[in-house]
């Protein structure tokens, strides 16, 4: 039986993982093209752990450049059960204040140009999302974000947006009568894959700033908005470790069972190069 392995996505400010032992960097090949780096293989409280800096080392990738299967496809590969996905987000509430983590339960897409599913090509899935994040690990990591002293908000709603530009006000006040509760440009596309993937997964959204509605805080600065993450990173690597310690169990958990009923297609008709290329996710099923 394969070792459980935590993946993490790091996002804008968190590009490494320090305590991590006995580190390889690995490049690994995709149907879907190269990963956003080399992905960094080590142990982190006596875990392994793969870490895979989003936006590549130097923060070079736009959000809508990210490719978000090679991505998940490649920590596939590697036999991870579990992701964290951290993320730098706007506030769109007034007591989600900046330096507040988030552990949200929901998403509302608002992206228009990436790629978002493995299938396709000749192969037909459906898999089931009201749920989208995986709510065993989504526990898990707010009780760790909890145990460093962070002030952590659970059951909130992140919106997606396409980005690189911050919101218009009117965007910023629209999200707010929707239900929305943070903001960023990455999350959604993960959970997606992750689900298809049969993967684990749960997003660590570290606040930044208020977003644009709210005018008393002042608009969206770049320098102030890397200032507040640069005080959360420390708090996330801290959290990430605790959990690394104390991994869920998957048993129960919807998300290791996501493909079971969700291939429609006729397996005689699934074409024998998708087959071998997507056999890491769906060869259980063939």
């Amino acid at each position: 039986m394969a070792e459980p392995t935590l993946g993490v996505f790091g996002g804008s400010g968190l590009y490494e993982l320090p305590g991590l032992e006995g580190i390889e960097r690995v490049p690994v090949e995709t149907p879907f093209g190269d990963p956003s780096d080399d992905l960094v293989i080590g142990r982190l409280g006596g875990t392994r752990l793969v870490f895979l800096a989003r936006h590549g080392r130097g923060h070079r990738i736009l959000p809508s450049e990210i490719n978000f299967r090679a991505n998940v496809y490649a920590l596939k590969k590697l036999g991870v059960e579990w992701i964290v996905a951290v993320s730098a987000v706007g506030s769109l509430r007034e007591e989600i204040a900046p330096g507040h983590v988030v552990v949200p339960d929901q998403f509302i897409d608002r992206t228009r140009h990436r790629a978002d599913t493995f299938f396709g090509r000749g192969i037909v899935a459906h898999v089931q999302f009201a749920d989208p994040v995986c709510p065993r690990l989504s526990r898990a990591l707010a009780e760790a974000a909890r145990a460093e002293r962070g002030a952590v908000h659970v059951g909130r709603v992140y919106v997606c947006m396409e980005g690189p530009q911050f919101s218009t006000r009117a965007e910023s006040h629209l999200y707010r009568t929707w239900g929305g509760d943070v903001i960023g440009m990455t999350n959604l596309q993960e959970a997606k894959l992750a689900r298809e993937a049969e993967i684990c997964l749960a997003t660590l959204a570290l606040v930044t700033d208020y977003d644009c509605w709210n005018t008393a805080h002042g608009d969206v600065q770049i320098e102030d908005v890397l200032r507040v993450l640069g005080e959360n990173v420390d708090r996330a690597r801290r959290t990430i470790a605790r959990l690394a310690g104390d991994l869920p169990a998957r048993a129960g958990c919807p998300c290791p069972n996501a493909l079971r009923n969700a291939i429609i297609t006729e397996r005689a008709t699934i074409p024998e190069a998708v087959r071998r290329e997507l056999a890491p996710i769906i060869g259980r099923y063939l």
